[in-house]
């Protein structure tokens, strides 16, 4: 199957996070903090014109890190009928390529716990402790330099 990336609106990522990220709260839950910012990136996983995965780029600092071109990945995630198919790993090569045009010099994120294996796998290191979330439940900051 052919897949294409393409940037896409904030509202378009709901489609994906709501049933992956959110399943059982309002869709509203699928609006987080930045997601309008003009320095966000929402990326879109496409079979055919359907959106199958998501990820959002945030330009935000976390104190831990002294480097000033930080993003975050917020709301990654990929529908459970086209998981392990390698998309996730698609998705991040082409969002870190496309954080290199933009000079950005790390990448960071809340990893959920049934997702850091997969951080791992892709370069990304753990910093500190897990930590809760009250509405997505453990997690763990992890990073990447790009």
């Amino acid at each position: 199957m052919a897949y294409t990336i393409k940037p896409i609106d904030a509202k378009d990522t709901h489609a994906v996070r709501h049933p992956i990220l959110r399943a059982g709260m309002p869709l509203e839950a699928c609006i987080f903090p930045g997601d309008t910012l003009a320095t966000t990136i929402h990326l879109g996983v496409f079979l055919k014109k359907e959106v199958i995965g998501v990820g959002s780029f945030l330009k935000n600092k976390h104190s831990a890190f002294p480097e000033n071109k930080q993003y975050q990945l917020r709301g990654m995630a990929i529908l459970k009928a086209f998981q392990k198919k390698h998309l996730g790993k698609m998705l991040l090569e082409y969002a870190e390529n496309k954080l290199r045009e933009t000079d950005a010099q790390i990448l960071w994120c809340h990893a959920r716990e049934d997702a850091i294996a997969f951080y791992k796998k892709n370069g990304f290191t753990p910093l500190g402790d897990p930590f809760f979330i009250q509405s997505a439940g453990i997690h763990l900051v992890m990073y990447k330099y790009l």
